[in-house]
């Protein structure tokens, strides 16, 4: 089975102290539920359409996991704590 990778990248954070609640709390629902961060932060370089903007690179062992762990009561928490404090596009891609 292929791996999954989940992908966040912010179009803009308008309110830094809902992400900072987020992310109190979405870190330990996400490894609760298997995932394994493998990058975030800003971009150390863009290229073509490329946006400056922080993005996120999960892995989880299948897109099954990283959905259970998006539809998680803890994540689903989380993402109540964040609520319009930040615009994001989140794809969760199967691994080649």
């Amino acid at each position: 089975m292929p791996k999954a990778y989940w992908v966040s990248t912010y179009r803009a954070v308008t309110d830094s102290d809902k992400l900072a609640a987020y992310a109190k709390l979405a870190g330990p629902a996400l490894t609760a539920n298997g995932a394994r961060f493998l990058a975030r932060g800003d971009p150390a370089k863009v290229y073509e359409h490329g946006l400056m903007t922080r993005t996120v690179l999960i892995e989880f062992d299948s897109v099954a996991q990283a959905m259970a762990a998006h539809d998680s009561a803890a994540y689903q928490e989380a993402l109540a704590a964040l609520g319009d404090g930040a615009e994001r596009d989140i794809r969760i891609i199967e691994g080649v």
